[in-house]
């Protein structure tokens, strides 16, 4: 079998069989709390699916390796040991390249990995940076039901049974609000996080993003 056909002949639900991919499932599913974790496992497995619908190649057209890694660690800033004084995004790119670059991986890949991740709420800006932040960007939001037309009710089942939801959206935000709470500073005017804290101000506290994942095609 060539290296064409194992790509096209993948399992759905398959990571990379590395000793770093699992070193980084270890990190996340102890660090963050299951919606997170299963959330951007689940992102992975979707910008990996999007990848293919697009008629990109692993190898050729993106690195999967990298792109598990910016999948999977995108929230770490939303654990306490990613918790730190910047936008989460910021923070959990600083902490997944001390992470990275701890178990060697070399700093240009670093690098495009921290990306990856510093921008994965920044629509239009990911999309045009590269192709690791474009996928990872697309799996997240393919995760919470956008664009996900491609993919057949029974791959959805497949994933989420893996990978339950456990009220991804309501959780992430809680997370962000209250980091943001207790650190002002990281919620800078206009950005991401300080729109979900405006908006758990209001008199119905439940965000757009909830409102949105809930009557997307995957529910919270």
């Amino acid at each position: 079998m060539d290296d064409t056909t194992q790509s096209m002949a993948q399992p759905l639900l398959a990571i990379p069989d590395t000793d770093l991919a699992r070193r980084t499932v270890d990190l996340v599913t102890l660090a963050e709390n299951p919606a997170i974790a299963n959330h951007s496992i689940r992102s992975f497995l979707f910008a990996r699916m999007f990848a293919g619908h697009e008629g990109a190649e692993a190898g050729r057209d993106y690195d999967a390796d990298l792109l598990f890694l910016s999948c999977t660690l995108h929230d770490i800033g939303l654990s306490e040991a990613g918790n730190r004084r910047q936008r989460f995004e910021v923070d959990g790119a600083d902490t997944a390249a001390e992470f990275l670059t701890a178990r060697g991986l070399p700093a240009a890949e670093v690098d495009a990995v921290w990306e990856a991740i510093a921008l994965h709420t920044s629509a239009h800006l990911a999309e045009r940076r590269s192709t690791l932040c474009r996928l990872t960007s697309a799996g997240i939001s393919i995760d919470f039901g956008h664009d996900s037309e491609f993919i057949s009710d029974a791959d959805g089942a497949a994933v989420h049974r893996a990978y339950p939801r456990y009220a991804t959206a309501t959780s992430l935000v809680d997370a962000v609000v209250e980091q943001a709470r207790s650190r002002p500073e990281k919620a800078p005017a206009y950005s991401f996080t300080a729109e979900l804290v405006r908006q758990r101000g209001l008199p119905d506290p439940v965000t757009t993003l909830e409102r949105r994942s809930s009557a997307g095609r995957w529910g919270n």
